[in-house]
């Protein structure tokens, strides 16, 4: 922009010399307006320069004569020094993966990263990470570092913080029981790395975990075996209230007939003899009724004949 008003400001210059050589009136207009419609361009060119768009997520950073200054601009249309030269970064969130899959990091090929456990076995890790930029600490990471902080600081920090946190786990541990705990650690390690750089960490994403082949079975049958045995305890545990449940309903039973036999006397048998007595006399049907002796009454109807 400065060099195209420079540019037009010479062009008024050289036409406003040729505009007083010529006698011509006509020519003289004519020079005139040229004269004028590079003014003209001049001001709206002045008016532009001092304006700068900043696109959403990004945040602009201004550079005069090299040096960088420490004002940000936000997202938007910005009023600013017209020599200044604004540099835009990305502040959204970013992610950066490490993987083993082809093409599916950032960069082509298997760019996992290899390392060794505890134990002395070599492991693969497939990692994914985001961040992103803090946008008060942009001119700052834009004058110590420059917009390729993802190669300077991004990949040597998540690659060495994997490094390091993973020779104090076995692989078992990384694979299975303490795969939250090796999360934590390495977010803690990258935390650290990103402080002061302007960075902020927002999230370790462990995605897989490549073991040898004879280690990986072996871990997959020890958990198998974990697993058959939990069953198992669940099982007889079932079994073992199953039984529990019979035993009380027994017990139920058995006192239900205790009370019932206790309940039954001679006199109770007699009441309810009687009882049938007068509701068969209710009866229009005949009847033959035999005392037996212990005032319990024996009935017989027609058929009994």
């Amino acid at each position: 922009m400065i060099a195209l008003i420079i540019f037009l400001l010479v062009v008024a210059i050289i036409v406003n010399q040729l505009r007083k050589s010529v006698n011509n009136t006509s020519t003289q207009k004519l020079f005139s307006i040229i004269r004028n419609a590079a003014f003209i361009g001049i001001a709206v060119a002045l008016i532009f320069s001092c304006m700068a768009q900043v696109g959403p997520g990004e945040a602009g950073v201004q550079v005069l004569f090299g040096s960088v200054q420490d004002g940000v601009l936000k997202s938007g249309l910005n009023i600013v020094n017209p020599l200044v030269n604004v540099e835009t970064m990305d502040i959204k969130t970013q992610a950066y993966t490490l993987s083993s899959i082809t093409d599916e990091g950032e960069r082509h090929g298997d760019d996992a990263i290899s390392t060794l456990s505890s134990d002395g076995l070599s492991i693969k890790l497939d990692v994914t990470v985001w961040y992103r930029l803090n946008e008060a600490d942009a001119p700052q990471v834009f004058r110590t570092i420059g917009t390729d902080y993802v190669e300077k600081i991004v990949r040597p920090a998540v690659r060495t913080a994997l490094r390091d946190v993973s020779v104090g786990y076995t692989a078992t541990d990384i694979y299975s029981v303490k795969r939250e705990d090796f999360v934590r650690d390495v977010t803690k390690n990258l935390e650290d790395a990103f402080s002061g750089r302007g960075i902020i960490l927002e999230k370790v994403l462990f995605r897989n975990v490549q073991l040898p082949d004879k280690v990986r079975e072996a871990i997959d049958e020890k958990i198998a075996s974990e697993q058959r045995a939990q069953q198992m305890v669940y099982v007889l545990q079932k079994e073992k209230q199953e039984a529990e449940r019979k035993r009380v309903e027994a017990q139920g039973i058995a006192d239900y007939n205790r009370i019932v036999s206790q309940s039954i006397t001679e006199q109770v048998l007699q009441l309810k003899g009687i009882e049938a007595t007068l509701e068969l006399g209710k009866s229009s049907n005949s009847k033959m009724v035999i005392m037996n002796g212990k005032n319990m009454p024996l009935i017989f109807g027609p058929s009994g004949f």
